[in-house]
């Protein structure tokens, strides 16, 4: 509820300040431009975590954390160009790796302090672009248009034992995880709104629906382990798989802020 009632505060306070216009382009009392225009930049942020710090920074510690967070599900850095003003350019990226080391210590059969160790490295990398038109009166602009994602990811477990294989231990164990690497495609159309509540500063809603296809190439598993007489190492296949569909995304109705610079 308080959420609410700062947005109003901030509609109503703000189209107040404001309503001078000079031709097609809307200013404020000040002079400055309200709407993006050609040569224009855009960067996008989920906004639920500033709307819930503000709604909540009088009532303790409740809700009242920024929080990290993206406006989509992908992890994705997402902005845009504006050709002109009612023509934009969209663009998507994001480059990620990471390898993280996990030590498991463990007393030896003689009460020596052991070590196992197990290293996970992944990678993603997601890389968009399209193209939006729009249009509307005022603070108040829509847009729809279109666009296309790849994506490319991946992951590895590695795994190294202080004790060998032996006699005394009984089954298999996995030396290394390759989980192969994932392909996905996205093709999508796209239609929201946005409201400028400062100059070059909105808030919108964006909704998409299109088609996606992943796909996920065979993997292996390298292990080890003891045959009765000796040690045996092997290697073992994982199966593949694909996934297709058709659908909207965004349906919660996440509110996005977006500065223009």
């Amino acid at each position: 509820m308080k959420t609410k009632v700062i947005l109003m505060a901030l509609f109503v306070g703000c189209a107040s300040m404001t309503n001078a216009q000079d031709g097609d382009v809307l200013t404020n009392k000040n002079g400055a431009t309200i709407l993006p225009a050609a040569g224009d930049w855009a960067l996008g942020f989920d906004a639920a975590p500033i709307l819930n710090y503000a709604g909540n920074m009088l009532n303790g510690n409740t809700m009242n954390s920024m929080g990290a967070s993206w406006d989509n599900g992908l992890n994705a850095i997402s902005g845009k160009y504006f050709k002109d003003a009612n023509t934009a350019y969209r663009g998507s990226l994001r480059i990620g790796m990471s390898s993280v080391s996990n030590d498991n210590l463990y007393g030896g059969a003689n009460g020596d302090s052991l070590t196992n160790n197990t290293t996970s490295s992944s990678n993603n990398i997601v890389l968009g672009g399209g193209l939006e038109k729009r249009r509307g009166h005022g603070r108040l602009q829509g847009y729809y248009g279109g666009e296309m994602l790849i994506g490319l990811g991946g992951s590895k477990d590695t795994y190294t034992y202080a004790e060998a294989v032996d006699s005394n231990y009984v089954g298999s164990r996995d030396l290394v995880v390759n989980n192969s690497s994932v392909f996905s495609l996205g093709i999508r159309g796209v239609i929201g709104v946005e409201y400028f509540i400062l100059p070059k500063i909105s808030l919108g809603a964006e909704y998409r629906w299109g088609l996606s296809f992943a796909s996920q190439g065979q993997g292996s598993v390298d292990y080890d382990q003891w045959n009765g007489t000796a040690v045996e190492t092997g290697t073992a296949n994982t199966g593949g798989s694909s996934v297709f569909g058709i659908d909207t995304d965004n349906n919660g109705g996440a509110i996005r802020l977006m500065f223009h610079f």
